[in-house]
């Protein structure tokens, strides 16, 4: 690690003003070892199976109310997992049992109530409640009954443990085919699930209306119902009856869906990025990229632990490729059948087991001291940062990685192209080569140069996942605006979705350093700080009621109310508030300044929304730990003799989303 200096997008801003210290970290791939905590808290290389989410205990044609309806009705919220809490075995409530101010109490009763009304008078896009967690399988099952039976306009869907609800577009879709009484009391009829049961609705004489009706009702609802008109006294009506299960009809391929096999498995990778890693199992699997889910990226110099699931492949097979993947720096263990995909962001956070060797002060005049001094003065050193680190915390800064760091063109500003929705510039600014030729760099500058993307896929390595999906894509439809758009297309979504948020990432770090350098380390008015406490801090906006942002008071100022860690700052995006003081204004600007005054935070073309979240400006570290080791020097990886330095070992854990390279850089004051 050299001297502290202003890195590429992360600011040379610090919470402490202790001196640190200089060390080299990385220099062995077991020197930095990640380990993903799960949302139990639980570390993934040694959590048992049975604590897994989406277990295989768990019955995958166990449904809840919000997911009766087709596969395709829950894809449309793609930030929503929805756990099998709801069996069609299991007893139903009664309905002297759905009194919704019994169920959830009456605060959020009311609550639900008034969220019934701003739809019903707003309609707003996407508005969502949250009723609050519930451990137990059973009470979730009478919520998500009460709420649909009181409002079957409603869907309800569980992020486990948590409920939340939302205006079902199902509903909305149907209303505007028939009667709104008509539409309520078809959907409980759906909910209510009673054998040899059917539903009528009112008479229409109008084929076309009915056929439209009939359409909705079997592309919707087909695998649970039947329709038929019939004729009663010269009037024609739509009549519904629920599929016997001995007879069901011809799946749809899209219905085949239910029968997709997933299978999670731990990941232990070494000095891979976590999408190389997977394009190479995906390869020798004979599956897509976009099969495998995981709950974030790990680094790539480093070895990392993450829990990952893959579609279409068993438990076996998988198991099989074991020594193939191993050739690759590749292992999986704890492999068992689940019944869902893995989120994005489902986790507690990751461990971290870091070495960092050959420990110096930063003043050069320090080192002429004799060994056992500078030894003495280094573990002063190493006690006053750790300590201060550890009580105070770092600042929150998303780590050059997000950036693509070494790269001569930074993620952030191919972002910046996307959100302008320049593809053509996005492409150019992706295949930016760096200085050298090696061979990505050499397929990069041909592809720049020559336009020819069928010689440039040739050229470009096969460990390039990335590049070679997008060249063959442009060698498909061509290197104009929609060959361009197509070429991203063809990345997965979290591939693309990266570079949006790296040009986010960007700006939420100038905004720390500028909000601690301009306004200081105390809480000001129009600060916006999160009053939740128990819960993980690192949320996106759509898992974040706006009622848990407050904009800080001149009064709750002078009285020093809240604390700096409490402080939040917005990812720029389409959901967000800004802060009602200078910050705000800073904001502002700094879009204007790069060609974002209009920006919808949306690239419809792209199918990427970002809808921008709030990320505390500190971060702590939690269960820190380190010792302090006399070794022998090293150099070129060969200890010289007579000559010993202190390596420091530490070990903490960090919420999702926060960088230890930042907390070691605040630490030792120095850059990686």
């Amino acid at each position: 690690m050299k001297q502290v200096s202003e890195a590429v997008n992360v600011p040379a801003c610090f919470i402490s003003n202790h001196e640190g210290f200089l060390g080299s970290i990385k220099n062995f791939i077991e020197d930095f070892v990640v380990t993903e905590i799960d949302i139990y808290g639980q570390h993934v290389n040694t959590a048992a199976a049975t604590q897994t989410p989406g277990c295989a205990s768990s019955v995958r044609n166990d449904r809840t109310s919000a997911e009766y309806k087709e596969d395709s009705h829950s894809s449309a919220s793609q930030d929503a997992d929805v756990p099998l809490d709801w069996g069609v075995h299991d007893p139903l409530p009664s309905l002297g049992s759905l009194d919704l101010g019994v169920i959830l109490g009456q605060s959020v009763s009311e609550e639900l109530e008034q969220f019934v009304l701003t739809l019903r008078d707003k309609n707003p896009p996407d508005l969502e409640l949250s009723l609050g967690s519930f451990a137990d399988k059973h009470q979730r099952a009478s919520v998500h009954r009460a709420v649909r039976h009181r409002f079957p306009f409603l869907m309800t869907v569980t992020i486990q443990p948590e409920i939340r609800v939302r205006e079902d577009p199902d509903y909305r879709e149907l209303s505007q085919l028939v009667k709104e009484d008509e539409a309520e009391d078809f959907f409980r009829f759906i909910d209510a699930k009673v054998r040899g049961s059917s539903y009528t609705f009112g008479p229409d004489d109008n084929k076309e209306h009915r056929t439209a009706v009939h359409h909705f009702l079997n592309r919707r609802f087909g695998k649970l119902v039947e329709t038929k008109s019939f004729n009663d006294q010269g009037r024609t009506s739509i009549s519904v009856r629920l599929r016997e299960r001995g007879r069901p009809k011809k799946r749809t391929a899209e219905e085949r869906k239910d029968d997709e096999v997933y299978t999670a498995f731990t990941l232990c990778k070494e000095n891979l990025e976590t999408l190389e890693a997977i394009s190479y199992m995906a390869a020798a699997l004979g599956v897509l990229p976009s099969d495998f889910t995981y709950a974030g990226i790990k680094d790539k110099r480093a070895i990392t632990y993450q829990s990952m699931v893959v579609k279409k492949v068993s438990p076996q097979r998988l198991k099989e490729k074991n020594a193939e993947f191993q050739n690759r720096g590749i292992r999986v263990f704890q492999v068992r059948s689940v019944s869902e995909p893995l989120r994005l962001g489902r986790l507690q956070g990751n461990h971290f087991d870091l070495v960092v060797r050959d420990l110096r002060p930063h003043g050069a005049g320090d080192m002429h001291s004799s060994g056992g001094d500078v030894h003495t003065r280094l573990a002063a050193l190493v006690k006053e940062a750790v300590e201060n680190v550890k009580a105070r915390g770092f600042v929150n800064y998303y780590g050059p990685q997000r950036f693509g760091s070494g790269q001569s063109v930074q993620a952030d500003r191919v972002g910046l192209a996307l959100l302008k929705e320049d593809m053509v510039s996005a492409v150019r600014l992706f295949f930016t080569p760096e200085e050298g030729d090696d061979p990505q760099s050499h397929a990069k500058r041909h592809f720049l140069q020559t336009d020819n993307a069928k010689e440039s896929l040739a050229l470009m390595p096969l460990s390039k996942p990335r590049e070679r999906l997008m060249l063959r894509a442009l060698n498909r439809y061509g290197t104009g605006p929609d060959g361009c758009d197509q070429a991203w297309l063809s990345l997965p979504h979290s591939m693309r979705i990266f570079y949006p948020h790296a040009y986010c990432s960007r700006v939420w770090n100038e905004a720390a350093a500028h909000r601690l350098t301009t306004m200081g380390h105390s809480v000001r008015r129009g600060d916006l700080v999160w009053l939740r406490q128990g819960q993980n801090k690192m949320e996106d906006a759509r898992e974040t009621s706006m009622a848990q942002i407050h904009v800080v008071t001149d009064e709750e100022e002078q009285e020093g109310i809240y604390k700096l860690e409490q402080v939040v700052l917005p990812m720029p995006g389409n959901t967000v508030k800004y802060p009602e003081n200078a910050m705000g204004t800073w904001y502002r600007e700094r879009l204007v300044r790069d060609g974002l005054e209009d920006c919808r935070f949306r690239v419809s073309s792209l199918k990427l929304n970002l809808p921008g979240c709030y990320r505390p400006l500190l971060a702590v570290p939690h269960n820190l730990r380190y010792q302090l080791q006399r070794a022998a020097s090293r150099e070129g990886g060969r200890a010289m003799a007579g000559s010993e330095s202190l390596t420091l070992t530490l070990n903490f854990d960090l919420d999702s989303s926060c960088y230890a390279t930042i907390c070691l850089r605040e630490i030792m004051k120095c850059d990686p």
